[in-house]
């Protein structure tokens, strides 16, 4: 199924602009990480925040998927040692925030001052191929996708 509606069906009033993005190529593992680290957060930091990780300045802290990642040097970030630079998934992230910033300039809303009030990701459609292995066995390969919608809101 396509994704058509918004997860949250409440309005959040004339102070707020909203963006999705369907079937995108990214990881949902990361987005959510990404999704706890950004909810409630000023946009502009959060836009500063995700460049800063796509110039590996500053890791991903991973706390729900961490097993078999290595500790990365300095100090924890959200109580978490464990990261990554997940650049496709923050390039994702990085489109999508700029989309929702022209949607709430769009909307005649101070572009500075919004914070991220809902996020949330889910599983797209996985599409599937075959990679030729010999003469009659084949391997399966899935390939990942993901649905992501933002929300922000005016600060007052």
């Amino acid at each position: 199924m396509v994704k058509k509606a918004y997860q949250v069906q409440q309005s959040f009033g004339p102070k707020s602009a909203r963006a999705m993005v369907k079937n995108k190529p990214v990881s949902l593992k990361f987005t959510l990480e990404i999704i706890a680290n950004v909810k409630g957060k000023r946009l502009d930091k959060s836009l500063a925040w995700m460049h800063r990780i796509l110039n590996h300045e500053e890791f991903l802290p991973l706390r729900r998927y961490h097993r078999k990642v290595a500790h990365r040097k300095g100090e924890a970030k959200r109580f978490s040692k464990a990261g990554r630079y997940p650049e496709r998934t923050v390039k994702a992230f990085i489109e999508l925030l700029e989309l929702v910033k022209a949607n709430a300039d769009y909307k005649g809303l101070d572009s500075d001052n919004l914070l991220i009030a809902h996020a949330f990701a889910s599983q797209g459609f996985s599409r599937s191929s075959n990679q030729s292995q010999g003469r009659i066995a084949g391997k399966r390969r899935k390939s990942k996708a993901t649905h992501i919608e933002i929300i922000v809101t005016e600060a007052k």
